[in-house]
């Protein structure tokens, strides 16, 4: 009964000709309940007008299978930053991009767009917080939607924003809009943050004391290639890496998480998705050794 309850799935592409009906038909060949998309490519702007992307098909498609759009997220690209204080102009694009982008997740009737919060680009990080806070509420007061903004725990990598809780509590606590914000932990970043991430109640305890474990509304489900403390943002697959599988299982099944859904965003083996195996694992907690290998 448990396993029914959980979300998971993985980041799935939409891509020309069946885009979002397409995503659905991946995500269910791999065995998930939910999964995690970018209306367009992550690297930039261009966007299609969603009238073309089969939205309504695949809305259907997802009821057909009684799985609520809540289940669905929708990722920011990643050159959004709202902390540039360097170039005005590009600050201001990423604005205006973002106005639209929150129109475009509640065409699809998702609920949730997970965001970067930034760089500070060697600006004090006091200044990148409240320039973060400053256009989040620029962007929230001129939507009409209702989808809520889940700023992402990162790193540290470079001039990151958000590579502690504080600053994401920071970010949150300093907008006019809080109630339209709230929170997506990444099991890597924190990893690579310095966080004991295998101190799961710990975690919760101090995310809860700082942000509030009503806010975590998703968490991004990834092993770390890369030491502990490294500030690097290097996933790896299930088991593989630094934080290993029985952490990550136990970010699965944690019975305060087991109502928010998660999403892996590791690497494929080559050309082939690993999902449906990591999914299959992290469901049932049997680690196949080496499994990459038997896909």
């Amino acid at each position: 009964m448990e396993q029914e309850e959980i979300v998971l799935g993985s980041h799935v592409s939409m891509a020309s000709p069946d885009f979002y009906l397409g995503s659905v038909k991946t995500a269910l060949s791999w065995g998930e309940n939910g999964f995690m998309f970018y209306t367009g490519a992550p690297q930039n702007t261009r966007r299609l007008p969603v009238s073309s992307l089969k939205i309504e098909e695949g809305r259907a498609l997802l009821r057909e299978h009684h799985i609520p759009d809540k289940n669905i997220l929708v990722h920011a690209p990643y050159i959004i930053n709202l902390a540039n204080l360097v170039k005005p102009s590009v600050r201001e694009l990423a604005l205006s991009f973002l106005k639209e982008e929150l129109e475009r997740v509640a065409a699809f009737s998702v609920p949730h767009l997970v965001l970067h919060p930034g760089s500070s680009l060697g600006e004090e990080k006091g200044k990148a917080i409240q320039a973060i806070a400053e256009g989040l509420d620029e962007v929230l007061e001129e939507s009409s939607s209702s989808v809520t903004i889940l700023l992402e725990t990162m790193a540290g990598k470079g001039s990151e924003v958000g590579s502690s809780f504080e600053e994401i509590a920071a970010i949150i606590s300093s907008s006019r809009h809080q109630d339209r914000l709230a929170c997506c932990l990444d099991t890597c970043h924190i990893h690579d943050a310095g966080y004991r991430e295998d101190d799961i109640d710990s975690i919760l305890e101090e995310f809860d004391a700082k942000i509030g474990l009503s806010r975590l509304k998703a968490i991004h489900l990834n092993d770390s290639k890369n030491p502990r403390a490294s500030h690097k943002d290097r996933h790896e697959n299930i088991g593989y890496g630094g934080i290993g599988f029985a952490t990550l299982y136990r970010y699965v099944h944690h019975p305060k998480l087991l109502a928010i859904p998660k999403y892996l965003e590791t690497p494929y083996v080559g050309e082939k998705a690993p999902y449906a195996k990591e999914i299959e694992m992290l469901r049932s907690g049997k680690y196949i050794e080496n499994w990459k290998d038997t896909l």
